[in-house]
This record gives structure tokens, C-alpha cells and sequence, in this order.
């Protein structure tokens, strides 16, 4: 049963979700196969999924790394259900390198906890973060973590607020060079994404649609019992877990604010999500409902998929 085959951290598992992101991402491009005779795009294809590899196997360092989880691999295996349930993410290289550099971002935002090398850590997870949003603007807006995590760890040295700004100037000191050789239209894709829509009223078929309620769902079953568990965490990683959820919240608002918005932009609740959804799984003590939840998740992901095909 899966609940009890990713209850383990063993090297099978990692073999299993390696091989079920590869087996499930190209057979979502082979939907429109136009890009196997540009050997320029195979190599962008290839190199997206080495960076999809790199976000899931990403999720379950920041897991195990931080004791955010057990010894599983459920939060690793939530992360790819997720990318399944919404298959657009697959061919949305933005929203692939953005969601992938605001990971790396919570990596160093997490470990902020240990106060080893705190400005070292701050001035990272700025970076990464305004890098992101050179992919998707409004995901600029999790710089609000980075702020959240000097109160809760090193807010007395007005020197780690200042980090942020010097990060910013950084990135944008890069990205002015980048245009000023790239030209104009390297600054187009940002300065139209610079605007704010409600519009939800973006799907392409029913299917989508769908896959939007049961996310909803799942969002509501994972987050809800996992806020109100936070109390009874150790007190040293209580402030790691509120990040989780600040982080989750911070990613709805970066799909709610986006223009054309489309199911892929909820990639950035994914990673707190699936973290949230390892909680949830570990604290069921009867074995046969978390079978039986997962493997429901699983079943109704790989439905939609198929439909989306």
C-alpha cells in the first residue's frame, strides 16, 4: 500500500518518485510532441526536468533537514501528486524556475533557526527570492518571509533588515545588465506581468476546473489540523512549522494577485502543502485511513491527468 511504502525513507522510494515524475512529464509532452524535432528545445525540456527533480528531491531535504517530518518520504511524494493533479506546470518554465529558486530561498529561511551565519542565510534568501520574481513577478511578495524570519529569530541587529535591500540591488543590478545585452524584450516579460487580475475565469476545460476543487480540499484538510497542532511541536521548531504556513499563505496570494493566472501559478503552495500533508498523514494513527486518504489523492490525480492528456 502507498502510506506504508513511503512511510520509510529507503533509496526505492526516491527510485519510485524519480521515475514516476520522468514516466508522468513526458507523457504530458507527448501530448504535443512539436518540440522533439528542435534539438534546442529538447535540451530546454531536459533541462526543465532535471529542475523539477531538483524542486521535489528539494522539498524532502528542507523536510529531513529541519525536522519539519518523520523519517518519510510522504512530503517528496505529495510534492509529485501535486504536479500531476495540475500537469500545465510541466510545460510553464517560468513558474518551474521561479518556484524552484523560492525553494531554495525556504531552504536558508528555515535553517535561520540554528542562528548560524544568520545575515549570510537573509541575504540568500533575498536573493533567490528577487530572482524568482525576474520569472514571475509576484513572486517578489515572499519577501515578506524573509521579514517574518528576522522577528522570529534576529530582529535586534538592525543590520538583517537592511540585507534585503542589498540583495534587491543585486539582482537588480544583474538583471539591468542582462537586458541592457539580451535588449527590450528582456524587460517585457516582467514590466506586463507588473499588474494585478481576479479573473479566475481561466479554464481551459472542466477538468481543470475540477482539479482546482479537489486541491482546495486536500488545502483544507492538510492546513487546517496542522495550525492548530503547532502548539504541541517542540518549542525550537515551532517558528520553522508557522513559516510553513506563512509560506502556503504567501503562495495562494501569489496565485490570487498574478495576471493570467492559470492552475499552474499554485505551484508556490505546493512545497508547504505537501510539508503540511506529511503532518497530517503521520498523525493518523489508523493505518487503513491514511491508506485509504492517500491513495484516494493519488487515484483522483492520476484520473484528471489522463483527462487532460
Amino acid at each position: 500500500m502507498l502510506a506504508s511504502v513511503f512511510n520509510k525513507s529507503r533509496p526505492v522510494n526516491y527510485a519510485l518518485i524519480g521515475a514516476g515524475l520522468v514516466l508522468f512529464y513526458f507523457l504530458y509532452l507527448f501530448k504535443d510532441d512539436h518540440w522533439t524535432s528542435n534539438y534546442l528545445l529538447v535540451l530546454q525540456k531536459a533541462g526543465l526536468l532535471l529542475i523539477l527533480a531538483g524542486s521535489v528531491f528539494l522539498v524532502n531535504f528542507i523536510t529531513r533537514r529541519n525536522t519539519l517530518s518523520k523519517a518519510n518520504t510522504y512530503a517528496m511524494f505529495l510534492f509529485l501528486v501535486f504536479l500531476i493533479l495540475f500537469p500545465t506546470i510541466m510545460v510553464n518554465t517560468n513558474i518551474i524556475i521561479s518556484n524552484f529558486f523560492l525553494l531554495l530561498a525556504l531552504r536558508r529561511l528555515i535553517s535561520l533557526q540554528s542562528l548560524i551565519t544568520p545575515k549570510e542565510k537573509i541575504f540568500d534568501a533575498s536573493f533567490w527570492i528577487f530572482a524568482a520574481a525576474v520569472f514571475h513577478f509576484w513572486s517578489i511578495i515572499y519577501i515578506v518571509l524573509v521579514f517574518i524570519s528576522i522577528v522570529f529569530h534576529v530582529s535586534r541587529d538592525y543590520r538583517n533588515w537592511l540585507i534585503p535591500f542589498i540583495a534587491f540591488f543585486g539582482v537588480a543590478i544583474i538583471y539591468f545588465m542582462g537586458g541592457l545585452i539580451a535588449g527590450e524584450g528582456f524587460f517585457k516579460q516582467v514590466i506586463d506581468e507588473i499588474q494585478v487580475s481576479f479573473d479566475f475565469t481561466y479554464f481551459e476545460n472542466i477538468y481543470q476546473n475540477i482539479a482546482l476543487a479537489v486541491f482546495s480540499s486536500i488545502a483544507v484538510l492538510f492546513a487546517v489540523p496542522y495550525i492548530f497542532s503547532i502548539t504541541s511541536k517542540p518549542l525550537n521548531l515551532q517558528a520553522s512549522h508557522k513559516k510553513i504556513i506563512y509560506s502556503f499563505l504567501i503562495g495562494v496570494a501569489i496565485y490570487v494577485l498574478s495576471a493570467n493566472k492559470n492552475n499552474s501559478f499554485l505551484a508556490f503552495t505546493f512545497a508547504p502543502l505537501a510539508i503540511m500533508g506529511a503532518n497530517y498523514l503521520e498523525s493518523q494513527e489508523n493505518v487503513w485511513v491514511k491508506e485509504i486518504i492517500l491513495a484516494l489523492i493519488v487515484v483522483i490525480a492520476i484520473f484528471l491527468f489522463s483527462s487532460q492528456l
